[in-house]
């Protein structure tokens, strides 16, 4: 049996295993809700959620709010993205202005996003920018220092050939020191889509008339537990497919990068 084969087999494996967990864990809950070991006031049955799922999406309600913070994630989390990597190449390139500005990028980070919220409404209102800017703040400082992190873990080596062949800066930046520190960046880009999803619905639970945590203060308000659950699902499988695409391209990327 080849390689391939064998690890089809085990990729198989691995995902039927996964399936029948969920199965297992779903059953389980429906379980406890039906036997009222557990009430439905705090713990909703998944066969009740799936019927909140097809109402949300068969009257179209969650389309707008669905639209309206994938907005809002979208425009701040791509304005962290380009931020992050462009401040972690400036600092570690740049002489000495890591040691300057380090301390107060960290200083920085160690204000509690939470704190700074009603500011940016103070400032922003609560319009798009507002939500924006939270979701710039939960993304930026850790592809900021991931990036950082990256770069300097390029091969001294590599420099040196780069060197050799007489690469200019910008060549050298893209041919050597981006490639070898893309791992690391895509790792902070994953762990920040999901982070800024959440900085999302956030920023709309505190103030907002639209997007998914607006809807679901107003489930939880009411005490529809089987509704919020469907809004938790739908999000959480938005953050699955989002992390997805990013893996996806980060294949893509690596893998330019190696062919050329």
């Amino acid at each position: 049996m080849s390689n391939n084969d064998s690890n089809k087999r085990y990729r198989w494996r691995i995902i039927i295993g996964q399936v029948v967990l969920l199965l297992a864990c779903l059953g389980i809950i429906e379980y406890i809700v039906r036997a009222e070991i557990v009430g439905s006031l705090y713990l909703s049955k998944p066969t009740q959620v799936i019927e909140e799922i097809y109402k949300l999406f068969a009257d179209g309600e969650i389309f707008h709010h669905l639209i309206v913070t994938l907005k809002e994630f979208g425009a701040g989390y791509l304005l962290s993205a380009f931020a992050g990597i462009a401040t972690g190449l400036f600092l570690v390139l740049v002489p000495h202005a890591e040691s300057f500005f380090r301390p107060f990028l960290s200083a920085l980070l160690a204000i509690p996003k939470v704190t700074i919220i009603p500011l940016l409404m103070l400032w922003l209102g609560i319009g798009l920018s507002h939500k924006v800017a939270i979701v710039f703040l939960f993304c930026f400082f850790t592809i900021a220092f991931n990036t950082i992190t990256g770069i300097k873990q390029t091969a001294e080596a590599h420099l040196k050939v780069a060197k050799v062949f007489e690469a200019s800066k910008l060549q050298t930046i893209v041919k050597v020191i981006l490639p070898s520190a893309a791992p690391t960046i895509f790792v902070s880009l994953r762990v920040s889509a999901a982070t800024g999803l959440v900085g999302a619905l956030f920023g709309e639970m505190v103030a907002s008339k639209d997007g998914l945590g607006n809807l679901l203060v107003q489930a939880t308000s009411l005490y529809d537990t089987a509704k919020a659950f469907a809004i938790i699902t739908v999000v959480t499988v938005v953050s699955v497919l989002i992390i997805a695409a990013i893996d996806l391209l980060e294949k893509r990327v690596v893998l330019r990068w190696k062919s050329s």
